[in-house]
C-alpha cells in the first residue's frame, strides 16, 4: 500500500516527537551547565547552587555554575543565548535582565523575551536595606533625615548596574527627597565586602545574601523593600512605612536558549518543581530569605511581561540608567 506525501509527513512528524519524547526521558546524559551573572557568594549564585545540588542527585547527572558577571549580567544572558539549544546549558536570572534590560541599555546583542524560553521560575525575594553597624542611623526614618542634611555623602552601593539593588536605590531616593551617591559592582559579595569595611554606607541587599550578615549582627537592618514585613525578619518594617507607596521585591527564574526543545523544557520544569517541594531545598530556600516560586513555563512567561512593564515605567519616569 503506498502512503499519500501527507500521511508520510504524519508518520515522520510523529515519529520526531515520539523520538524527542524519548530523549527527554532520558536527558540528560552529560554535565549541564547553569549560568550566572554573578559572581560566586550572591544571592542568585547560592540559589542556583542549591538547586544545582538537588538537580545533580536526583538526575545522575553534575549541574554546575559557571560565573559569568558583568554588565548587570548582560553577559551571563548573551552566553546563554548564544548557546545550543540542547538543555545543556541554562540561566540562573533574576527580575531585571528579564525586565528591564532593553530600558536601561541602548544596545543590547539579545532580546530576552524572544532568546531565551522561560523553565521555571525559583523564588521570590525581598530586598533589605542594611547599614554597616557603626553608621549613626538605627531606623530608616533616621537615615533619611541623616541623607537630607548630607546630601551626596553617602554611598549606596548595587551588585550591578539595571540590577534590582539600583532601580530600588534610585526609587527610594526619588521617592524619600534624598541624595546618595550610587556605587554599582559586579555582584553582592564585593558589594557586601565594602559595606562590612565601611567603604560605602548603605545597600539595598538581597535577602539571601544578606540575612547571616544580618544574623551575626554584622550588618544592621532598616527596613525591606517589600509592602509586608519578611517572614525572616519579622521585626524589620517595610520601606513603605517610611516612604508610602514604596515596593521592589525580586525573583529568579531559569530560562534556556530559545529553539530548547520544548519536552526539554517540561522535564526540567518538572524537575526543578520537585526540587521546591521538597522539604530540604524548600527550608534551605527559606532559611536564606526566599519564598518559594512554582509553576508552569507560561507562568514564568507571564511574570516576565508583568514585571516588565512595570519597571519599564518606573524606568522611564525616574530616569534611571543603568551607569553613573
Amino acid at each position: 500500500m503506498q502512503l499519500s506525501r501527507r500521511s508520510l509527513a504524519s508518520l515522520i512528524a510523529a515519529a520526531s516527537i515520539g523520538s524527542r519524547a524519548v530523549w527527554a526521558q532520558t536527558y540528560p546524559t552529560r554535565t549541564v551547565k547553569i549560568v550566572v551573572g554573578f559572581p560566586p557568594g550572591g544571592g542568585v549564585d547560592l540559589t542556583a547552587r542549591i538547586i544545582a545540588q538537588f538537580l545533580s542527585e536526583r538526575l545522575g547527572q553534575p549541574f554546575v555554575i559557571e560565573n559569568r558577571p558583568g554588565a548587570g549580567s548582560n553577559l551571563a544572558t548573551e552566553t546563554v543565548v548564544r548557546a545550543a539549544p540542547d538543555g545543556y546549558t541554562l540561566l540562573m536570572f533574576d527580575a531585571p535582565p528579564a525586565t528591564n534590560a532593553a530600558s536601561l541599555y541602548d544596545k543590547l546583542a539579545f532580546d530576552f523575551a524572544r532568546d531565551i524560553a522561560p523553565v521555571a521560575g525559583i523564588i521570590r525575594t525581598a530586598h533589605v536595606m542594611v547599614v554597616n553597624p557603626a553608621f549613626p542611623a538605627k531606623s530608616l526614618p533616621e537615615l533619611i533625615a541623616y541623607a537630607k542634611t548630607h546630601p551626596r555623602e553617602l554611598g549606596i552601593a548595587s551588585y550591578g548596574a539595571g540590577t534590582i539593588s539600583q532601580v530600588a536605590a534610585a526609587l527610594f531616593m526619588m521617592m524619600a527627597g534624598v541624595e546618595m551617591v550610587h556605587v554599582p559592582y559586579r555582584g553582592s559579595a564585593p558589594a557586601l565586602t565594602d559595606l562590612l569595611g565601611g567603604q560605602v554606607q548603605v545597600m539595598f541587599a538581597a535577602l539571601p545574601s544578606a540575612i547571616e550578615f544580618i544574623r551575626a549582627g554584622k550588618l544592621r537592618a532598616l527596613a525591606v523593600s517589600t509592602a509586608t514585613p519578611a517572614e525572616q525578619l519579622p521585626s524589620v518594617p517595610p520601606v513603605a512605612s517610611a516612604v508610602p507607596g514604596f515596593e521592589a521585591s525580586g525573583w529568579y527564574g531559569v530560562g534556556a536558549p530559545r529553539g530548547t526543545p520544548p519536552e526539554i523544557i517540561a522535564r526540567l520544569n518538572r524537575e526543578i518543581n520537585a526540587a521546591l517541594a521538597d522539604p530540604t531545598v524548600r527550608t534551605r530556600l527559606a532559611d536564606s530569605g526566599g519564598a518559594v516560586l512554582t509553576g508552569s513555563p507560561a507562568d514564568l512567561a507571564e511574570l516576565i511581561g508583568t514585571e516588565t512593564a512595570k519597571w519599564d515605567k518606573l524606568i522611564r519616569t525616574a530616569n534611571i540608567k543603568a551607569t553613573e
